[in-house]
């Protein structure tokens, strides 16, 4: 549905994009992961035609972005990181004329304005004026906006910008309630969010895609490791012994107490590559009586995982002496 390949974009002695290429297939939800001025917006902005690319090729939704650009916009609805709106109309108004720029027959504007304005939790607002609203609801009118028209294609640059927490987690099950009806590329430069939304990720740094995959894959890809937090209550017995057992686990590659004592009622895992032991572990626990009081994976590695490789191309990018061959800064 959206395949990009070798693209590239200069801005004069900065390169934004570097060579990037990957594919987004039909109903899959995919996030587009970076730190601000990695070049996700770069990107987005030559998928949906409000930018060329200096090299490369990119089509959406089997049209290709340069030679057919209208044909791609008709079958995308775009979110931008900051929503461009008329602050003189009313939210219905404006969906109402964005519907016409639309080209939305006549007979279904007014239902599909209804079922936008539901969809992105508006119709409290629909009769106040657009510059009235608050930053979190112009958000809610953009993602209305790229609604309106129904396209197969959903691409959001930074969708929950501004939005307080109840309005974040709308936003996510409206996009998880997508799943499989629309094929979704989702920018976000805040890890937890995009791991609770998508189940693939690509990694963006300096313009260059650096890695594809489910969080879990990435991490076991990329040489990182996945832990779990297992808690008991009370603590079972000597730490040592408790280790001991955790660690005869199939999957679990140590076992270390959270607390120097004697005791301990908390340990981390460490699993090895594709494990999940947690089945195993509360299994162990039923068979031996201790009471579990937690069993969770840890959700930092992602975002472990990504702070590593960005400290790792930071010296490679200072070498290259900041010229064309050093994407990214402060590039769109």
């Amino acid at each position: 549905m959206i395949e990009v390949e070798h693209l590239t974009k200069d801005f004069a002695r900065t390169r934004a994009v570097d060579d990037a290429t990957f594919r987004v297939e039909p109903g899959e939800i995919v996030g587009f992961l970076g730190p601000n001025g990695a070049g996700k917006t770069t990107t987005i902005r030559i998928l949906t035609g409000f930018l060329p690319a200096s090299s490369g090729a990119a089509a959406v939704a089997g049209h290709d972005v340069f030679r057919r650009s209208l044909d791609v916009r008709r079958r995308v609805g775009y979110l931008p990181e900051n929503v461009p709106l008329y602050a003189d109309l009313r939210v219905e108004e404006y969906l109402g004329f964005r519907s016409r720029l639309k080209q939305i027959p006549p007979r279904e504007r007014r239902r599909r304005v209804e079922a936008a304005m539901e969809r992105a939790a508006v119709l409290d607002v629909r009769r106040k004026l657009v510059g009235a609203l608050s930053r979190g609801y112009r958000q809610r009118v953009g993602l209305a906006d790229a609604l309106l028209a129904d396209p197969p294609v959903l691409i959001l640059d930074e969708p929950t910008s501004g939005l307080d927490p109840l309005q974040r987690i709308e936003v996510k099950n409206l996009i998880q309630g997508l799943k499989g009806e629309k094929t979704i590329l989702f920018s976000s430069h805040i890890l937890p969010e995009v791991e609770s939304v998508c189940r693939r990720v690509l990694i963006i740094h300096r313009g260059r895609i650096l890695a594809d995959g489910t969080p879990d894959e990435l991490v076991a890809k990329l040489g990182g490791r996945v832990r779990y937090r297992v808690e008991f209550e009370p603590a079972p017995g000597p730490a040592d012994a408790i280790r001991a057992a955790l660690e005869s686990v199939p999957g679990v590659l140590a076992a270390a107490p959270e607390t120097p004592e004697p005791t301990s009622a908390s340990f981390v895992l460490t699993a090895r590559e594709g494990a999940d032991p947690r089945i195993a572990v509360f299994r162990l626990a039923a068979a031996k009586g201790w009471s579990l009081r937690e069993l969770a994976r840890e959700a930092s590695s992602l975002e472990e995982l990504f702070a590593r490789i960005a400290l790792e191309m930071a010296p490679a990018a200072a070498a290259d002496g900041g010229g064309p061959a050093a994407p990214g800064g402060g590039a769109p």
